[in-house]
């Protein structure tokens, strides 16, 4: 029965972690002819986004356990196929050409020699 609980409770929790949508039904009731009809139905959707502290809980719980198992090599490729992503859903920056700056336009008296 505990084990049981403890899996409910983290499922819920890796739910909020990586977020989730929720949908709500809000119903009104009025009383005509002596009976209470629905009158009123609203269905809403929420989208609730992942929450960093469950992220936080699962990691702690040994939910990275993955990681700390992956031998040097393992962990070497990973890094490489993550880096590999990163370029792919980056966008790319090109390089501006440099602007050639502008020719000052004051003019330097030149001193002349033998002239006051």
């Amino acid at each position: 029965m505990a084990k049981k609980r403890r899996e409910q409770i983290g499922d819920a929790l890796l739910k909020v972690a990586l977020g989730c949508s929720v949908e709500e039904v809000t119903e009104e009731y009025a009383e005509t002819d002596g009976e209470l009809r629905l009158t009123k139905r609203k269905k809403t959707r929420r989208d609730i986004p992942p929450d960093l502290k469950a992220v936080q809980m699962l990691l702690a719980d040994g939910g990275g356990e993955g990681v700390s198992a992956m031998s040097d090599e393992e962990l070497e490729e990973e890094r490489k196929r993550l880096l590999s992503e990163l370029e792919k859903s980056s966008p790319k920056k090109e390089k501006k050409a440099a602007k050639p700056r502008a020719k000052s336009r004051v003019k330097r008296k030149s001193k002349q020699a033998g002239t006051k």
